[in-house]
């Protein structure tokens, strides 16, 4: 199976983000799935890519060319897109699940484009993880559900339809563990 990972390339966060996204990446080596991520040799990207890696898992960088430098040297297929646009439509093509770990500004973009896509499509099988350790995540999962019963909106609950919000790494194995069978 094919997982994309959405999460930060910033060094030196705080253990518990980085130790998230070890034991993601452990899990998709020893149950012989393949990693779908952007492809950085930077933060929490790399910790996942090097933990998957030393489990053995197959590694797909989907890198934008303005980013060609990061490249991490870890990945197997490397996929170089014109732009980060164009790098998040490959990347959703690419997978069958998604993960969202915290990240910053383009981790959110990709989340909601992958959320977009999927609501659009009529996706109604495909899970996006949403890992929202410390609640780092609870201002947007709010805004989703409000912008969703909205009359902007078709109505439907997003977060719950597609979303399946964990608060920590054990909770994210477990649905992994369900989601992947």
């Amino acid at each position: 199976m094919n997982i994309a990972v959405y999460c930060s390339s910033r060094s030196n966060l705080e253990e518990r983000y980085t130790v998230a996204a070890a034991t993601l990446g452990e899990w998709i080596g020893r149950n012989g799935h393949t990693l779908v991520y952007g492809g950085s040799n930077a933060g929490t990207m790399h910790t996942l890519a090097q933990a998957a890696h030393d489990a053995g898992a197959y590694i797909t960088g989907v890198v934008p060319k303005c980013f060609a430098n990061r490249a991490d040297k870890l990945i197997d297929t490397l996929i170089p897109t014109n732009d980060l646009a164009e790098r998040k439509g490959r990347m959703i093509q690419l997978a069958d699940i998604f993960v969202v770990l915290p990240g910053g500004i383009g981790t959110i973009d990709e989340w909601i484009s992958t959320l977009t896509h999927l609501v659009v499509a009529g996706d109604t099988t495909t899970r996006i993880v949403v890992v929202n350790i410390d609640g780092v995540f609870d201002n947007m999962i709010a805004q989703i559900e409000a912008t969703a019963s909205s009359p902007f909106a078709k109505g439907g609950t997003p977060i719950t339809g597609h979303c399946i919000v964990v608060s920590d790494k054990d909770e994210m194995i477990k649905q992994l563990n369900y989601n992947t069978l």
